[in-house]
């Protein structure tokens, strides 16, 4: 299985970066996983809505660049369908099982996505009703794949 991992925005904070390099190799195991960093576009502290839709669209046009024909794309959004851990390791089993073993996940800026990136994700996932900050979802993510793959494999951590 491949995995890619698509965010906005560049990881600063050392914590956050020692997260992602733990689960990142842990993930080693089980997958080939690249983190693929995008930059955000500067955005004034007040925006109007055409503003925000115009920062989106430019952040979304630098992230669909790196999305390859035929991958299969997850897109984290508010919007999207919540899972259980057990849930979304069977939809990663089952991915796996029927081909689709190129997975992309994405990651949008402040702003979330655009829309563009929305209507090419295959499906939209999300984490919570909350709001979490972009750089703190990819270890969380990371860590739900990671968890997955332990369910998948029946291998103690899940519980």
């Amino acid at each position: 299985m491949k995995i890619t991992l698509i965010s906005v925005g560049k990881i600063k904070e050392k914590y956050l970066k020692d997260a992602i390099s733990e689960y990142s190799k842990r993930l080693s195991a089980y997958c080939s996983l690249s983190c693929i960093e995008v930059a955000d576009e500067k955005a004034p502290e007040t925006l109007s809505d055409k503003e925000a839709t115009q920062i989106k669209e430019k952040e979304g046009e630098k992230i669909l660049t790196k999305i390859k024909e035929g991958q299969y794309v997850f897109a984290l959004d508010l919007s999207g369908k919540q899972r259980t851990s057990e849930a979304f390791a069977k939809e990663l089993d089952q991915l796996q099982i029927y081909g689709n073993s190129d997975l992309v996940f994405v990651i949008g800026g402040s702003l979330g996505l655009s829309q563009a990136v929305i209507n090419r994700s295959n499906t939209q996932i999300s984490f919570s009703k909350m709001t979490f900050p972009h750089q703190l979802m990819k270890v969380i993510l990371l860590e739900q794949i990671y968890r997955g793959y332990k369910i998948i494999r029946n291998e103690p951590y899940h519980k």
